[in-house]
């Protein structure tokens, strides 16, 4: 660009050189006498000047097919490095995941070990097992042998089983539109419920959904005897495997069912849970809302006689619809909510020795699936078992 600079100025220069020279050429008056050494002149510039101009036309092109190569390279540069950018932002975003990971379970471990609520003072130490502190698993993890086609459901074990049943295992699946089922299969151990081998099943009923059938994947078994919500109705029913008979008790006729207080959060309801079963070391639980408890929790004791018997019943402030599922352990009842896809918290407790609420503990589950469509404890082992979106897990308990 200096060269042409200069080519440009030195054109100028003899341009105006030029002028001057026809100029004084158009005074002169000399008779023709000096008229054509003045033309020659001027030729001669004339002859200069287009030798500059055909000197800057060949600086120009030279320049400009420089400019268009430096441009083609500059573009083949621009490509390459935003190629490059993107395989280290790449790279930069991996590993800024990681730490987020990484950041998220150090301020899990932090919230756990520096937690300043503690589980409730007197429960559960009611069974010896001193407090809760801590949920840790899952210890299993398993798609059932249905597949992924029944992601509503429940499984578990015999809180109180007979004689030589104590390794069985039971699911029960929710075959009809994910609300109903009329049958519950049996497993000699864990590693056949996790296969989906050597079951033997035991039907309520030849049709679904139809009268005393299963609603709702809420149920527990106890003594032999699966309980649950009786099909489209405000009632326990009891089925009993061994005589495969049907008894029922009628909850209170503002008892919420068919949906009208279900387990729910902000992002979706759980159909159909109305009711919900728990055990522990003292036997069988009923968890239930009523309008004129306002949609709150109700807890009641089931006489597990045949048929059953509504015992000791417990009135609470924790809005049903806040919570996610409940369970039972030596006389406490606990709720859990949903915080996100990968973590369901044991956020509330209700004692029923000594009729005190708490809301301010938190226990985290880390879930592997959304959604807990069924948790259930079992006083034997300690273990949560859980059917989460047709997998089956558990998670142990672990207490002070």
């Amino acid at each position: 660009m200096t060269e042409v600079d200069r080519l440009v100025l030195g054109l100028q220069h003899r341009i105006r050189q030029l002028l001057e020279n026809v100029s004084m050429l158009e005074k002169e008056d000399n008779g023709n006498l000096y008229a054509a050494v003045s033309l020659r002149i001027i030729e001669l510039e004339f002859a200069e000047i287009e030798d500059l101009l055909d000197k800057l036309n060949r600086t120009t092109d030279s320049y400009q097919q420089q400019s268009l190569q430096t441009a083609a390279e500059f573009q083949d540069m621009t490509k390459t490095m935003a190629e490059l950018e993107k395989f280290d932002h790449l790279q930069v975003m991996a590993k800024e995941r990681e730490n987020e990971i990484i950041k998220k379970d150090l301020e899990q471990c932090k919230e756990e070990l520096n937690s300043t609520s503690p589980a409730p003072t007197l429960s559960p130490g009611y069974c010896g097992l001193g407090h809760m502190v801590n949920v840790s698993g899952p210890k299993t993890y398993s798609l059932t042998e249905y597949g992924t086609s029944y992601p509503y459901g429940a499984c578990g074990r015999d809180a109180n089983p007979a004689l030589g049943d104590e390794n069985k295992y039971w699911l029960v699946v929710l075959t009809s539109s994910n609300a109903y089922s009329n049958f519950i299969r049996q497993y000699n151990s864990l590693s056949t419920i996790i296969l989906g081998i050597d079951s033997k099943d035991a039907y309520i009923s030849s049709s679904n959904p139809t009268t005393n059938t299963i609603q709702g994947p809420n149920m527990v078994m106890y003594g032999n005897v699966l309980y649950y919500n009786c099909y489209y109705t405000y009632s326990v029913c009891q089925f009993n495997l061994t005589t495969e008979s049907v008894s029922t008790v009628a909850l209170p006729s503002d008892t919420g069912y068919n949906s009208k207080f279900p387990f729910a959060h902000l992002g979706t309801t759980y159909s159909y849970t109305d009711l919900d079963f728990a055990t522990d070391e003292s036997g069988v639980y009923v968890i239930y809302a009523t309008t004129s408890n306002f949609g709150n929790v109700v807890i009641s004791k089931i006489e597990t006689s045949n048929p059953p018997v509504l015992g000791q019943t417990w009135f609470t402030s924790l809005h049903k619809m806040t919570a996610t599922n409940t369970f039972m352990v030596c006389g406490v009842l606990y709720a859990t909510r949903y915080l996100d896809e990968e973590t369901e918290q044991i956020f509330y407790s209700y004692d029923t020795k000594t009729n005190k609420e708490r809301y301010d503990f938190k226990f985290n589950i880390k879930k592997r699936q959304t959604n807990i469509q069924f948790l259930n404890y079992d006083p034997r082992d300690h273990l949560l078992y859980v059917y989460s979106d047709a997998y089956i897990l558990t998670y142990e308990l672990v207490f002070q």
